[in-house]
């Protein structure tokens, strides 16, 4: 005879068993190399935060890191890659900012953005800047307003093209200034710079890392960044939202997300080791050198909000500025 005892106990058995496998596997983990992919070329800022890190997480894990560049497709071809991987821990993917406004700016996707991932880790963040040329008679933010409304639709501004970051953020310019502005598209941000220095188009929100050179050289004039705290490399430069713009807030982000299904142990084992390596002295001042605010993640039950707070916000945007599912 089956008491009520016998059956409770039958009936919790397997998550019983589901728990403590689960609890095994972390302990054991990693049992071979893991592979951060990169939805990039070799050589942006989040890869070469990446491949910093990998040998200090080698230490710390007890096997090889592997950066995989899986490049194309804004971003897609690389996350739904690791959609489809094994969820093990032993694959994850450093989703750029780009990995959230997608979610709006394609008509449809291999993957869902909040329910085929884990939210792992967040890393940095990664702030722009407005710039202009000095021949422009601009020197603060609402100089730069009133031209913009003085002159409708004349003056231009570069970015890398429909519902990237540096269009976004210009779009988000015009509507919290209620400004209009033509945007110039160019295949990468380096050659749109190029024709700002040049003079060739006037201004353009740029990659805070490479543009400070410029400001520094007197190439470009700086008239604020896009984050809401000041960036650490330019403490000098004040934000958007000190400049007259209250609430201004535009930044890209890396997210380590890893499979849906993933382990909860091993998904705050990798979230405790990136936390680490990112507060390494060496990791961080990197960080900083490259234009980026280095972050110290909230724990993975937090970034799951995180995430969708951003494709909300990003999905506004793009709402407003009329590319949303162009692609």
């Amino acid at each position: 005879m089956i008491t009520r005892r016998k059956l409770a106990l039958m009936l919790a058995l397997p998550a019983m068993l589901a728990g403590s496998t689960a609890a095994t596997f972390a302990e054991d983990f990693p049992t071979r190399p893991i592979t951060f992919v990169v939805p990039f070329p070799p050589g942006g800022g989040i890869d070469v935060i990446l491949r910093a890190m990998g040998p200090r997480l080698t230490e710390r894990l007890g096997k090889p890191i592997v950066i995989e560049n899986r490049s194309g497709g804004a971003g897609v071809i690389g996350a739904a890659a690791v959609a489809k991987a094994t969820p093990d821990g032993h694959t994850l993917l450093a989703a750029p900012s780009l990995f959230a406004s997608n979610v709006r700016l394609f008509k449809s996707l291999p993957f869902d953005a909040t329910k085929d991932f884990e939210p792992v880790s967040l890393v940095l963040r990664t702030p722009y800047v407005l710039v202009v040329n000095p021949a422009l008679p601009v020197r603060s933010v609402s100089e730069l307003v009133a031209l913009a409304k003085q002159k409708p639709g004349e003056l231009a501004y570069a970015s890398t093209g429909p519902g990237s970051s540096l269009h976004l953020s210009a779009e988000l310019f015009q509507s919290m200034t209620g400004t209009k502005m033509t945007g110039v598209q160019y295949r990468g941000a380096p050659p749109a710079l190029a024709d700002v220095i040049a003079g060739h188009i006037p201004l353009m929100f740029a990659d805070t890392g490479t543009a400070l050179a410029q400001v520094a050289e007197g190439k470009v004039r700086a008239l604020g960044v896009s984050s809401l705290t000041r960036v650490p490399a330019a403490p000098n430069i004040p934000t958007l939202s000190e400049a007259g713009l209250p609430g201004f807030d535009s930044v890209g982000w890396l997210l380590m997300v890893a499979p849906a299904g993933t382990p909860k142990p091993i998904v705050e084992r990798l979230s405790a080791e990136l936390k680490v390596a990112a507060k390494l002295p060496d990791i961080h001042q990197q960080m900083i050198d490259l234009g980026t605010i280095p972050v110290d993640s909230p724990p993975p039950s937090e970034l799951r909000t995180f995430l969708a707070s951003e494709i909300a916000r990003w999905g506004s945007i793009i709402d407003k500025a009329g590319v949303a599912g162009s692609q």
